[in-house]
């Protein structure tokens, strides 16, 4: 039985939640990602399982990680198939001042040509320190075109540099903030399947996939090698439906097509409005209907 809520309904919960009410206290994002749900939060507190902040924080699509930075769970368990990204959160986690240091060099220099310089280094050097492999990292994140990360068949990144005039490449303030949460968490660069073998029951898990296109036109999965397939979308259902089984409590995030109404149908589905901020055309960009998925009423 599909249970639908609709926009209105969603607004107008209260986005407070508990000791999450003031999210200007909270951590926040260090690196732009397609989708990224800082935009979203004040629908999706109120979403959340009641007893969350008990909970184990499982999410095997990081991201930009902006619902684990607003809730600040004690425990976390952070995954993604990006190698590069993993990377660059442990290395915060675990050498911020070194990496705050190198960034600060990296600003000094910015420019167009220093862009392409550093991305040059980024993609082909295999002798330089992970500091320095996520200094670059975050640079590149921050100046590039829309914030992109997009990588080709032999796994580089190509995407171009934006044209920003002054644009903010880090925040020391925020990257220490951001180093003190991921303390609590245990971070691994793994595919969701791994979830089968190391979710609990009582988990909170929140599913962040790249979203199925709304066209054959819009998709922006390739942040990996691999890309993310409707095939890939099936398995995840699968996954969902083991962890609902196991007595996870659920949320998952995705496009509000046909196809996922349809995979999730037994669920409770809600609809969100989300700002959509990239797209090679500009009139298709603004507020479009998203959908979250919920195992818990």
């Amino acid at each position: 039985m599909v249970f639908m809520s609709t926009l209105s309904t969603v607004r107008k919960k209260s986005a407070s939640f508990g000791p999450f009410s003031d999210p200007a206290r909270a951590p926040a994002p260090i690196v732009k990602w397609v989708g990224g749900k800082t935009g979203l939060l004040g629908q999706l507190v109120p979403l959340l399982p009641r007893g969350v902040e008990l909970m184990r924080h499982v999410e095997p699509f990081m991201g930009g990680g902006a619902l684990f930075f607003r809730l600040q769970p004690k425990r976390a368990l952070l995954c993604d198939v990006n190698r590069s990204l993993i990377d660059t959160y442990e290395t915060v986690r675990d050498d911020v001042e070194t990496v705050i240091a190198l960034l600060e060099k990296l600003a000094r220099r910015h420019s167009a040509e220093n862009y392409y310089a550093v991305r040059t280094r980024y993609n082909g050097s295999t002798r330089c320190s992970r500091a320095e492999r996520t200094a670059m990292f975050i640079y590149l994140n921050k100046t590039c075109f829309n914030g992109l990360h997009r990588v080709n068949r032999k796994g580089e990144f190509n995407v171009p540099a934006g044209r920003y005039d002054k644009p903010r490449i880090f925040d020391s303030d925020a990257l220490r903030a951001a180093s003190r949460q991921l303390a609590a968490a245990e971070l691994r660069s793994e595919s969701f399947e791994n979830l089968l073998s190391s979710a609990k029951p009582g988990d909170f898990v929140y599913f962040d996939p790249p979203y199925e296109p709304l066209s054959d036109t819009a998709n922006f999965t390739s942040y990996t090698q691999s890309g993310f397939s409707r095939e890939d979308q099936i398995r995840l259902r699968d996954v969902f439906v083991a962890l609902d089984r196991r007595k996870c409590k659920l949320m998952l995030s995705n496009s509000d097509v046909p196809l996922i109404r349809a995979l999730y149908q037994r669920f409770r589905i809600d609809r969100v409005a989300a700002l959509r901020a990239i797209n090679c055309d500009g009139r298709n960009r603004g507020r479009i209907s998203e959908l979250v998925v919920r195992n818990y009423g």
